[in-house]
């Protein structure tokens, strides 16, 4: 569904992004009308209003800035901006807003039905407060809509984000077919490329579309099909409790950024359907096994025949085996001390 079209194309005026300085910023900024500017902001610091005479959209990409969840770069918004940039917007006349957000917020649930639509409630898990203010963040587009009757908000969610760009927080992020494993838990999953949200997020611009619009490839991968495009990367599978609390200690010592609290994600379903992206001219360019094999270069591994790569595979599994029960024994250590 779309909103009426107004009288001035949105393609023929400058566009103000909150966070081009974002991967997805970078990229989107040159396809974009003459004029679009960044609204650069200090955290809590004033908006410049003047940045928004006579645009015609605001685009919000995000900050850029905690933890990268899902391939952006960084989870935590500033909300207090998006709120600046809103009355800004309004002040203006601002007539369109696009939104990056991400398809976290259906939350992952046992009882999330597989595909997810857009008719599906924001269900984001309130132990992460990075989700929680994506949800806020759609709730201060929505709002900031009804205060402009006739105005459109497109609020776009992709999936897991990935491309050569993201390799590095790839290879240590539970997307990753390889490493600790959580349980016999194998739900469906997606990978969007990064040129692909850009696409998406120039067609709300240029379409002037309204509502929530999912962002992810055809289908998804089933394990079997993630498992074989992590080739045999050597894996150890713990109970979720055990995954957690390696994790959280890991935050602790610095050996990982991503909360233990993401594990929901690895354990239940999200996966999205992209029917309504797709009915407004939208086509996705990469498959889910495409956008993953981007983030996962071929490494050393799979040029060895398979008997080595399988030695490899088990001594891999060993060392991680190993380097657990060290650090299982070391905080053990380290309690019992303090006690």
């Amino acid at each position: 569904m779309t909103a009426p079209v107004s009288v001035l194309d949105p393609s023929t005026l400058p566009t103000v992004i909150l966070g081009a300085g974002s991967l997805i910023g970078q990229r989107l900024l040159s396809r974009l009308s003459p004029g679009s500017v960044d609204l650069r902001t200090m955290r809590d610091g004033p908006v410049d209003e003047a940045a928004f005479a006579g645009a015609g959209t605001l685009m919000v990409l995000g900050s850029g800035r905690g933890p990268d969840l899902d391939g952006r770069g960084g989870a935590e918004i500033d909300l207090a901006a998006v709120r600046a940039a809103l009355g800004a917007a309004t002040k203006a006349g601002v007539r369109q807003v696009v939104v990056l957000s991400s398809a976290m917020v259906y939350g992952a649930w046992p009882d999330n039905p597989v595909p997810l639509t857009e008719d599906a409630p924001a269900r984001p898990d309130p132990r992460l407060p990075a989700v929680s203010s994506m949800a806020e963040l759609e709730r201060l587009a929505a709002s900031w809509r009804d205060d402009n009757p006739g105005a459109s908000v497109a609020i776009l969610r992709p999936v897991v984000m990935v491309s050569a760009d993201t390799a590095a927080w790839f290879r240590r992020s539970l997307w990753r077919s390889g490493g600790l494993q959580v349980g016999d838990a194998d739900p469906p999953r997606q990978f969007v490329h990064v040129e692909d949200v850009v696409s998406a997020l120039e067609v709300a611009w240029r379409g002037r579309l309204d509502g929530p619009f999912n962002v992810a490839p055809d289908g998804w991968l089933t394990a079997e099909v993630w498992h074989d495009l992590g080739g045999p990367a050597p894996r150890l599978r713990l109970p979720a409790g055990s995954v957690r609390w390696l994790r959280r200690v890991g935050l602790r010592v610095g050996l990982g950024d991503a909360p233990p609290e993401l594990l929901s994600y690895a354990l239940h379903p999200w996966v999205v359907a992209n029917d309504r992206l797709r009915a407004v001219g939208w086509k996705p360019a990469f498959t889910n096994e495409e956008a993953y094999i981007a983030a996962d270069r071929a490494g050393p591994l799979r040029s060895m025949s398979p008997r080595t790569r399988q030695e490899l595979s088990l001594a891999g599994a060993g060392l991680v085996l190993a380097g657990t029960v060290f650090g299982l024994g070391w905080l053990l250590r380290r309690r019992q001390r303090r006690r």
